[in-house]
């Protein structure tokens, strides 16, 4: 049975083809996105971390950057406040912002000159595949993941969901 959503979906199929509805599986594509990209911004500033934020501090002092140390600091935290948020689904519009603001400066001061692709394989050894420095694709994924999420919605089992759902109660 079609809902008025569906009815114009399923007049253009004339093959028994059944096009996902609103209220199908569809809704829960957000959540990969999230997941995937939650992580990545988490692992990244964890990483930073863990190499010691003195060396991050040095790397964004060479690229330019003006106040490096508060620089630093503030993009370890935007990475890993800002992963979080969006794995859960938490004020991702908000924070898609400064996380896009990053992946933007680490397009044009890092990866630009390497092209576009992520993974340069330079040769193979005995000791393992040794690769060159990566270019803007996996930035250009990113930032296409952050402007699906803000322009489709987190999905459900989203903190924002929940928000919302809870400011409506209250009116």
């Amino acid at each position: 049975m079609s809902t008025p959503e569906t009815q114009p979906l399923l007049a253009t199929h004339t093959s028994g083809f059944r096009p996902l509805s609103r209220w199908s599986v569809a809704r829960w594509a957000p959540i990969p996105l999230r997941l995937v990209v939650g992580y990545g911004f988490i692992a990244h500033g964890l990483a930073k971390l863990e190499r010691g934020p003195a060396q991050f501090v040095a790397i964004v002092h060479a690229i330019g950057t003006p106040a490096p140390h508060f620089m630093a600091w503030l993009t370890i935290l935007v990475e890993l406040l800002g992963g979080l948020a969006v794995l859960l689904g938490a004020f991702v519009p908000y924070v898609s912002v400064p996380m896009a603001a990053i992946l933007l400066v680490a397009i044009f001061t890092v990866h630009l000159p390497f092209g576009f692709t992520s993974i340069k394989l330079l040769a193979v050894t005995a000791s393992g595949p040794e690769f060159g420095p990566p270019g803007y694709e996996t930035d250009l994924l990113y930032l296409a993941c952050l402007a699906t999420l803000v322009l489709a919605g987190s999905g459900p089992v989203a903190v924002d969901g929940w928000i919302t759902a809870r400011l409506r109660r209250k009116r």
